[in-house]
């Protein structure tokens, strides 16, 4: 791993800047507090429907809502 960071000294700043935005967007959605669940499992499944909610406003805001209803008819 320090061999592919040393030939490509760029490579964590870009994963940074593309992994930070959807972390940051899901933390705001939930209020920048805790889970509102407990243990494992349950804030698991929180945070699957959080991820789930985030995937679906992305496709919905570069498919648009036509686009998506025609998809799921057919």
């Amino acid at each position: 791993m320090q061999h592919r960071l040393d030939a490509n000294p760029d490579a964590m700043r870009i994963r940074r800047q593309t992994v930070e935005h959807p972390f940051a967007t899901l933390k705001a959605r939930m209020g920048y507090t805790h889970f509102l669940t407990k243990t494992k499992p349950r804030v698991s499944t929180e945070m699957a429907l959080h991820v789930l909610a985030y995937n679906l406003t992305r496709v919905l805001n570069i498919m648009g809502s036509k686009a998506i209803l025609k998809a799921i008819a057919t």
